[in-house]
């Protein structure tokens, strides 16, 4: 798609429940490369979105991890296209943590949504596309 420039500003967002298979580590805790695989996912619907083909995920120049994910989170990744070159995007990522697990011993599968939201991740990314 010509134009990319014209849609600096377009958002992608994908929800996952994170289930307890992700968890690596003691209190339920996820690996960061959670959030990574589905930057990837967001910014692959972004191209497509914006030029009509995956892409290639070049580099990331800043990843900031900020708060845990843990098994029973429900996440929502987030990637807005702030930059396009003749064949790069930039692109701003963020994974939010929207719902958490609250297991108790008389209710164990309780949850609850977080308002605001937790800010677990950000990160700053390039992708590249065919020519044109």
């Amino acid at each position: 798609m010509s134009g990319a420039t014209e849609l600096v500003g377009t958002t992608v967002t994908h929800r996952r429940y994170v289930s307890y298979g992700h968890a690596h580590y003691a209190g339920g805790l996820v690996d960061g490369a959670f959030g990574l695989a589905l930057f990837g996912d967001v910014a692959t619907e972004m191209c497509i979105r914006t030029d009509g083909d995956e892409g290639l995920f070049a580099s990331y120049a800043d990843v900031q991890f900020l708060a845990p994910v843990r098994a029973g989170d429900v996440v929502e990744a987030r990637c807005t296209l702030t930059a396009a070159g003749n064949r790069s995007r930039t692109l701003a990522f963020e994974l939010h943590v929207v719902a958490r697990g609250e297991p108790a011993p008389h209710q164990p599968g309780a949850a609850a949504l977080l308002d605001p939201p937790i800010v677990a991740t950000r990160a700053t990314g390039t992708v590249v596309v065919p020519p044109q």
